[in-house]
This record gives structure tokens, C-alpha cells and sequence, in this order.
């Protein structure tokens, strides 16, 4: 007897990766991937029919599948404007042959794995006690993930009796607030920088941000003979596509691990910033199921969220504290998160409609 099958795709701008997986004892296995460019295809559909064509004949045919792309998912549909691309879930249901489409947005989707991430694929950067002041134990409650990427991705969980109910969350998008002399100066001198009348938490908070906070750092009168100077030149003012653009995020990392004191001042600021905002998601969300950090920073940058200057920026909430202290808090590790989670959601939708034999 052939084992059950599930169909797992994320999209993005620059690649998709769609694969096959099996129910193996009740923890899920990958059993073949894809990697496309996605420029490369006019249509989710016809690169869908590709993957299922190639498939070894080994794995049986998949019926329910979750795909996790790059956009907010409105009546069962999304607009890829980055690649011209509008995906509905009936249509795709029909073209590939599917009983069960599901599309969910991409850093929601995470939401589905979080139970089911296995200790590779994710590290502790605090183990709470889940303790109230009173003493009294926390039941399961809600979950929420943050992940500094090109942005700054947020999203919420709720544990039902069929599952967990994802919310997506623009968030990230919320006014970020000063906590100090630094980040007030930051603030006034993005505005002029950017022409931009407010700043968002993802401003700062982001890998985009991380090269906003060195940037400023870098025109300071006392820096101008810096070797970072004229690369934050090419960031700032070129695009990644372009021959002359400079990675000063990832530059920053780098000189802030080999002992520059600038570069450590900029990672210092940003990671507490990042705690800060952290702190605040778990409390809009009461998240006592736990916190998660996610996106394409937090691999990189593991020491720096173990950090007391991510930590500590994250626990100072006042009369909160004790919450912050008692929660569980985790970072994403594994660079192909979306992809297990949609499979997860896909196996979570078989279970539920009943296609699972």
C-alpha cells in the first residue's frame, strides 16, 4: 500500500520550491523537490505540471497540497505582481487534478509548523517557566512568529479543536517607537534619508534595517575614513540587480564578528530594537504558547538573538516582565521552513476533509 502524499509549494519572486511528501509514522518526509526560477515560468500552473510529470513513479499522486506565497491572500486568490502571476485556488485545484488547494501567505504559513519543527530545524533562546506571578501554570494558548527579513514578517496562531487557525499581520508596518537618544536621533535622520514623514518597526527592525542602522552610523564626521563608507554608498543607492549594489547588511555582520567597533555598535542597536519589538508582538498577542523568531536573518544571526541585548530588550516591559521571562521563545534555523510548514497544513487539511485512507 502506497503512503499517503502531500503537495508543498513556496513561492517567491526569485525561486519556488515545490515537492512531495510522505506520512511516515506520523512525522512527515520529504520525498522529492524542486527548485525553479520563477521568472523563468509564465504560470504557477504550468510549472506545477512540470513537477508533477517529473515525479519519480514511486510516490503516488498527491491530492491535497498548501501553497505558501509571497503576498496577502484575499478570496482565495493572489496577485504576484513581481512576476505578473494571478493564482486562484479552484483554478489551480482543477488544472492540477487536486481535491484540496490551499494558498496562505508565506510567513504565515509558518504558523502550521511551529508544533512540528524538529530540534534541526529550530533552537531555544529562552526556556521559560510558563508561569504566571501567582505561581499558576499557563494552558496552550495562542503562538506568534516574527522574522527579520527584507522586511519584517508577523503572523498569529490559535489552537482549535480541528488545528491551529493562522492570521496573518501586517505589523511590521506599525510606528516604530524610540526607546532611546540613538534611536530617536536614527528616526529623525531616516526621514530625511528616505523623504519619509514616519517610520515603520520594519525600518529598523529588518535585514534592510540593519543596513539603515550602519548607514547612519557611517556618516557620522568621526567616521569617514571607515571601509564600510562607499560600500553603504552602493547599498543605499543600487539595487541588488545592479553591478556596483554591496550586501552592507551582510558587511556589517561580518565586520561586527571580526571585532569593528562600529559595525558592533550598529548590530548592538539592532538587535535590541529587534528584542523591543519582539516583547511588544508577545504581548499585543498573549502568545502563552510561545514566541517564535523567524525569517531569513535569524540562521545568521543565532548568537545575536542569544544575546542579552536581544533578550534583555525583549523582557523589559514593565509590570510584564514576568510574562516575558516565563515564555518560550524559539528561532526558525532551518532556510526551508515554508515549505515543511505548507506540508504540514497540507496533511492538516487531508485530515480534516477526510481524503486520508
Amino acid at each position: 500500500m502506497q503512503a499517503t502524499t502531500y503537495l508543498a509549494g513556496d513561492l517567491g519572486g526569485t525561486k519556488t520550491l515545490l515537492a512531495i511528501y510522505s506520512d511516515q509514522n506520523g512525522k512527515l518526509k520529504r520525498e522529492y523537490v524542486q527548485r525553479y526560477v520563477s521568472a523563468e515560468w509564465t504560470s504557477l500552473d504550468s510549472m506545477l505540471k512540470h513537477f508533477l510529470q517529473s515525479r519519480p513513479d514511486a510516490n503516488s499522486t498527491p491530492q491535497t497540497s498548501c501553497f505558501a506565497v509571497a503576498g496577502p491572500v484575499k478570496d482565495r486568490a493572489v496577485e504576484l505582481t513581481n512576476l505578473g502571476w494571478s493564482i486562484n485556488q479552484e483554478s489551480l485545484k482543477k488544472s492540477a487534478g487536486l481535491e484540496e488547494v490551499e494558498l496562505v501567505n508565506d510567513f504565515a504559513v509558518l504558523i502550521y509548523g511551529l508544533p512540528h519543527f524538529s530540534d534541526s530545524q529550530q533552537i531555544t533562546l529562552q526556556k521559560g517557566s510558563r508561569l504566571a506571578s501567582d505561581g499558576t501554570r499557563y494552558q496552550q494558548g495562542p503562538v506568534a512568529i516574527l522574522g527579520a527579513g527584507t522586511g519584517l514578517g508577523m503572523a498569529r496562531g490559535l489552537p482549535s479543536s480541528t488545528g491551529w487557525i493562522a492570521l496573518p499581520s501586517e505589523g511590521g508596518h506599525r510606528e516604530f517607537a524610540p526607546r532611546c537618544n540613538d534611536e530617536w536621533a536614527l528616526v529623525q535622520w531616516l526621514k530625511r534619508d528616505l523623504s519619509l514623514e514616519r517610520i515603520s518597526v520594519e525600518r529598523v527592525v529588518s535585514g534592510t534595517g540593519l543596513g539603515h542602522v550602519m548607514n547612519w552610523m557611517l556618516q557620522q564626521s568621526d567616521n569617514a575614513m571607515h571601509p564600510l563608507l562607499e560600500k553603504a554608498k552602493a547599498w543605499r543607492y543600487n539595487t541588488p540587480d545592479h553591478p556596483e549594489y554591496h550586501d552592507l547588511p551582510a558587511s556589517t555582520c561580518q565586520y561586527a564578528k571580526a571585532g569593528d567597533q562600529l559595525a558592533n555598535a550598529a548590530m548592538t542597536l539592532w538587535l535590541s530594537a529587534y528584542g523591543a519589538a519582539a516583547g511588544d508582538l508577545a504581548l499585543q498577542e498573549l502568545c502563552s504558547g510561545g514566541l517564535w523568531i523567524g525569517g531569513g536573518t535569524a540562521e545568521k544571526n543565532q548568537d545575536g538573538l542569544k544575546s542579552m541585548d536581544f533578550l534583555n530588550a525583549m523582557r523589559q516591559k514593565g509590570r510584564f516582565q514576568p510574562f516575558l521571562e516565563g515564555l518560550t521563545v524559539r528561532a526558525v534555523i532551518d532556510p526551508e521552513a515554508g515549505l515543511f510548514s505548507a506540508a504540514c497544513r497540507a496533511r492538516e487539511l487531508a485530515e480534516s476533509s477526510g481524503t486520508l485512507a
